[in-house]
């Protein structure tokens, strides 16, 4: 297996770290936050770029690109703690219709992500934070037309600032309008990102939601791909963190020099560097095992 980027996924990850780096400063998650503002301006640009298209099939209009793409957005969005649904949206939502929706219901939700009209996150977790499907007791009833929810799902990414949510239930998954949840917004120790709680009892949707291609194995490929890029986002952070680390440790200095010359702290660095490597390293290869 090659674990190099190939030359369209290195101007991928450039002309994404560029995007990022002008429009979404370290400032803007602060903002968020601080005042808890939503940045509809930012998903706006993404819109305009296309990304929320990006591992849509082009049957759907959208462009097409795989695991290894979407890990890239990830690790680069991490680097910047950009905030807002985008993740969810490219690696949550999109892989669970793609994977679990029948050729119509692909076309309804993902036609709707490729043009900017739809964005969404994936609700598995329930009070045990488990995020096996199998483990899942959140359950639906079908009455001809109508579907009704019982149960409650946790840690819901963005959940409440999503426009659709896929609900695992332990007999399948259902597209529920985030709009229908009265979400519970959780006090995370990270501000800038969004996480609630669905309560799900007498939330009715139309049957149509029901998602038809759903089985276990499907489910779990989804939340594969979705682990694989929260794993990305967050060694994205971690590079962050370490680089205004090893800045300060060249500018502050003590017994007349800069504390990045003495042992003790190389090493520390040496250490740090190879966690992080390792981590990468491990993160691209479980991408680069869901592309295979």
């Amino acid at each position: 297996m090659e674990l190099d980027f190939t030359g369209e996924q290195e101007d991928l990850r450039e002309a994404i770290r560029a995007v990022l780096g002008n429009e979404a400063p370290i400032t803007l998650a602060r903002r968020v936050i601080e005042t808890g503002a939503r940045p509809t301006e930012l998903w706006a640009t993404f819109v305009e770029l296309g990304w929320p298209a990006l591992t849509v099939p082009e049957a759907e209009g959208g462009v097409g690109l795989g695991a290894v793409e979407a890990a890239i957005l990830a690790e680069e969005l991490g680097r910047t703690v950009t905030p807002g649904p985008l993740l969810p949206t490219v690696t949550q939502f999109v892989p669970a219709v793609r994977e679990c929706g029948t050729a119509a219901q692909q076309a309804r939700w993902l036609g709707a992500v490729a043009d900017g009209t739809c964005s969404g996150t994936l609700a598995v977790a329930e009070a045990t934070g488990s995020f096996d499907p199998a483990e899942c007791t959140a359950s639906m009833q079908i009455d001809r037309d109508r579907v009704r929810l019982s149960g409650s799902k946790r840690f819901v990414i963005e959940g409440d600032a999503v426009d659709e949510v896929v609900v695992v239930v332990h007999d399948g998954a259902v597209v529920v309008p985030a709009a229908a949840i009265a979400w519970e917004p959780v006090r995370a120790i990270d501000g800038s990102r969004r996480v609630a709680h669905a309560p799900l009892d007498g939330v009715e949707v139309s049957a149509d939601r029901v998602l038809g291609g759903v089985s276990e194995a499907a489910l779990r490929r989804a939340i594969e791909e979705s682990t694989v890029a929260l794993a990305l986002e967050m060694v994205g952070t971690a590079q962050s963190v370490f680089d205004v680390s090893l800045e300060y440790a060249k500018q502050r200095r003590q017994f007349g020099v800069p504390i990045g010359s003495f042992q003790a702290i190389k090493h520390k660095f040496a250490d740090m560097l190879i966690a992080l490597e390792r981590a990468r390293a491990t993160g691209y290869f479980a991408a680069l095992t869901i592309a295979e």
